[in-house]
């Protein structure tokens, strides 16, 4: 997989489940821990990504990843070219099937 398709899928589970573990997010995506921690280092560093300490909570919830308004936009354009890459392969596909 390439760096964009990773953080594609890292933006797209922290949307919707921010206050996962760091190993729950990396058991989910087929990830090791090592390979999202850096994806979410990259993510933070190009600012895309807030990421929240809470380890004063009594809950101890530990972290919450949040998209900023760039990851949103940035998460955005990620899924357009998914799905333009997926069109592609689907048409392709549909081809070859139609040729037999």
């Amino acid at each position: 997989m390439n760096d964009n398709l990773d953080h594609f899928e890292v933006l797209r589970k922290i949307k919707s489940k921010p206050n996962s573990s760091q190993r729950e997010l990396a058991n989910e995506l087929g990830f090791s821990l090592g390979k999202l921690n850096y994806c979410l280092k990259a993510l933070k560093e190009k600012g895309l990504i807030k990421i929240k300490n809470f380890r004063r909570n009594p809950n101890k919830i530990g972290y919450a990843y949040i998209l900023t308004p760039k990851g949103l936009s940035e998460k955005t354009k990620l899924t357009l070219n998914f799905m333009k890459r997926k069109m592609v392969e689907y048409d392709e596909l549909k081809s070859e099937i139609e040729q037999d």
